[in-house]
């Protein structure tokens, strides 16, 4: 292996560890007190479904999953996959043509208050290649259901 990727990867495991001994909270009692980057880990029920990381605020990042805001990614990629419809760059089917469709925006609201009482935990990584490595890690390890880094 390339010495460089190596010395990336020499600190994966004891920082995944450190994100799956985290204690959970819901979502919606994350603390304001959180650290600046890092991966975060949702699930519910004990099953893990999406793993995400970020360079901001985690406790911000992990809000803006269910805020009001219309463009709320996790959500967004439940409710396509419950409806079976998929975001386009056109006209219909683009994010504000779903959003017009009542059903689709009903199933997308209640997605963002799905996630908001999920369980999070998570761990700081500020290192922009690391954060990515262990993000990828955590997904592949834990099964997260709802990562396929597929390209959008």
């Amino acid at each position: 292996m390339n010495p460089a990727f190596q010395s990336l990867t020499e600190q994966l495991e004891a920082k995944f560890r450190l994100l799956m001994n985290a204690v959970p909270v819901a979502a919606e009692d994350i603390p304001d007190v959180t650290p600046i980057g890092g991966v975060y880990l949702f699930s519910e029920n004990g099953i893990y479904l999406y793993t995400g990381r970020t360079k901001r605020k985690l406790s911000r990042r992990i809000r803006d999953h269910f805020s009001t805001a219309l463009d709320c990614p996790f959500a967004w990629q439940m409710a396509r996959e419950i409806t079976g419809r998929r975001a386009t760059y056109k006209k219909l089917g683009s994010r504000k043509d779903l959003l017009s469709q009542p059903d689709f925006r009903r199933i997308y609201d209640e997605s963002k208050q799905r996630i908001r009482k999920m369980h999070v935990q998570y761990v700081e990584e500020s290192e922009p290649l690391r954060q990515a490595l262990l993000e990828i890690y955590a997904a592949v390890v834990t099964n997260s259901l709802h990562n396929d880094f597929d390209t959008h």
